[in-house]
Order: C-alpha cells, then sequence, then structure tokens
C-alpha cells in the first residue's frame, strides 16, 4: 500500500494585519472619545449622557432637550471659552465676576429722573437768586433802569451805564457804588459764578486809556468786579468779558437806542457752571476778556 505523503500547510505571512488593524481602529476610537471630551460643552454632554444611559439601561423615562449653547458674546463677556461646562462655584466670587460700581454719570444714564431732579433744584435756585435781586433793586426795576431776566441756566442784570459812569470814562459815579453795593448784598450770600459784561454803542473812542471800545467796555465791567470784590464776594467767583459795541440790543441810529446800548450785564450762572464760559446768547464775536487785576 503507498503510503501518503503529508503535505505541508501554507503558512499566512499576513496574519498580523487583522490584530494590528484592530489596534489602530481602538486608537482612532480613543483619540475620537479624548477630543469629543476636550469640548463638549453642556448640551453635547448631555446627548452623550442621554446616549449612554440609553444603550446601558434603555430610554430615559422624560428627556428634556439640550439647552442651546450660551451665544459667544456672553461667553466673551464672562470670560468662559465658548464650550466650556460652567461649574458652581462655592465661596466669594472672583472680583472679575463682581458687577461693576455704578458712578454718577452711568447713574443719570439709568435714572434719568436723577438729573432731572438737579435741574429742577438748579433752576430753583437760579429763581431764588433773581427774586433777591428784583428785591433789592426794585426802585430801579420799576424806573426801568435795572432790568433781571431769567434763563435756563443764568440770572441776567441789565444796568444802564448812564447811571454807573459818566460819559468815555470806566470810573464809578458815586451814586452807583450805592446801586451796586445794594446788588452785591444780595449776591454775597450765593455760590453761584459771576460773569461781568460791558457793552458800548457804536461811536468810535480813542484816548490814550481807552485806544477802542474794546478797552472801554473791559474797563467798566472791570470797574463793577473791582467794587464787587471789595463787598466780600469771593474774587475767584468773578469775571471780566468786553463785548464792545458788537452786541447791540437796540440800533445805534437813534440817541435812544446807543443809550440803551450803553450797559454792564451781571450774569449769574448756575452754580456748576464756570465764569469763563462764553456767553450763551446768539453768535460770539472776539471778545477782550481783562482780569480784574487789570484796571485799576
Amino acid at each position: 500500500m503507498a503510503r501518503e505523503q503529508k503535505h505541508e500547510e501554507h503558512q499566512n505571512h499576513e496574519a498580523w494585519a487583522i490584530p494590528y488593524a484592530d489596534l489602530i481602529t481602538l486608537l482612532l476610537a480613543f483619540f475620537v472619545v479624548m477630543y469629543a471630551i476636550s469640548s463638549v460643552n453642556e448640551g453635547k454632554y448631555r446627548v452623550l449622557s442621554d446616549a449612554m444611559v440609553s444603550a446601558f439601561n434603555g430610554a430615559p423615562s422624560a428627556k428634556s432637550p439640550p439647552p442651546p449653547p450660551p451665544p459667544p458674546s456672553a461667553a466673551a463677556a464672562t470670560g468662559t471659552p465658548q464650550g466650556a461646562i460652567n461649574l458652581p462655584v462655592t465661596g466669594t466670587a472672583p472680583r472679575s465676576a463682581l458687577p461693576p460700581l455704578a458712578n454718577n454719570s452711568t447713574q443719570d444714564a439709568v435714572n434719568p429722573a436723577h438729573g432731572d431732579l438737579q435741574a429742577a433744584s438748579a433752576a430753583a435756585a437760579l429763581e431764588r437768586v433773581a427774586q433777591s435781586v428784583e428785591h433789592a433793586m426794585h426802585d430801579l426795576v420799576a424806573k426801568n433802569l435795572v432790568a433781571v431776566r431769567r434763563g435756563d441756566s443764568s440770572v441776567e442784570v441789565e444796568i444802564r451805564t448812564d447811571i454807573l459812569f459818566p460819559s468815555g470814562s470806566a470810573t464809578l459815579a458815586p451814586s452807583a457804588i450805592e446801586i451796586l453795593t445794594r446788588l452785591a448784598e444780595s449776591l454775597r450770600s450765593v455760590a453761584n459764578p459771576i460773569r461781568v459784561e460791558g457793552h458800548t454803542d457804536d461811536r468810535p473812542i480813542n484816548t490814550h486809556a481807552f485806544p477802542s471800545n474794546w478797552e472801554l467796555s473791559a474797563a467798566r465791567a472791570s470797574s463793577v468786579v473791582h467794587l464787587f470784590s471789595s463787598r466780600d464776594i469771593e474774587p475767584a467767583r468773578l469775571a471780566v468779558i468786553g463785548l464792545g459795541e458788537y452786541r447791540p440790543v437796540k440800533s445805534n441810529t437813534t440817541s435812544e437806542g446807543r443809550n440803551a446800548n450803553r450797559r454792564v450785564v451781571i450774569v449769574i450762572l448756575s452754580p456748576d457752571s464756570s465764569t469763563d464760559a462764553a456767553p450763551d446768547r446768539g453768535a460770539q464775536p472776539a471778545r477782550a476778556v481783562v482780569a480784574p487785576e487789570a484796571v485799576h
């Protein structure tokens, strides 16, 4: 009987590929899971959690829809990266999480009634000043030699210069000292800034002391300021402005008009105003401003 010849089994040299492919698949799955964990947000975390619960324990009894991710603006405002899970914080909140303190400007913007209250208080204070001046100058107001006008942020006291100064002069007449002293006493107890404006008519002047109406108007206003300062009005509250003939109230073609244009205007400003603020009545021409010490 012939003996059966055994054939050697063929050796498979590619058998390593199967476990290698399984290893690569597991590594890929591992890195996918790691990447998903590193970039998960609350919504994705809930979806993954519900999927795992469904896979191992069945579907949950009450599945709530995942909340939408926070908008980028909210993440930027809180300093939390988008997609990060916000964990509850115990203890004292960090300083960056505390709300900013509101200053006066933001308080006024949030609460307009606060600004309205301040404006109403300032208007009431100006009205008290106007009434005090009218009481002190009542006889001159009745004769139309003094006019008291009320504005939104100031009270104007206009005095005709023919009762204050001789023609072409910046020296106060004796009768003017008593008039301005009464006015100074009514303004002494208030803290409002005071601006004194000098005005002239359009008749030219050219003297050694006053080369033009600029100097004459400024010198007259400065004389009034010096008297106020000598009557215990704080000098820091006072300012002098010379406007010359460039702010007429009437036509200079008549003597009555020129007389009305020769005037001194004492402007009592709101307490929060500055004495060097520009006049708020119409367009602004150039003007000469003289410090109280410039004219003696």
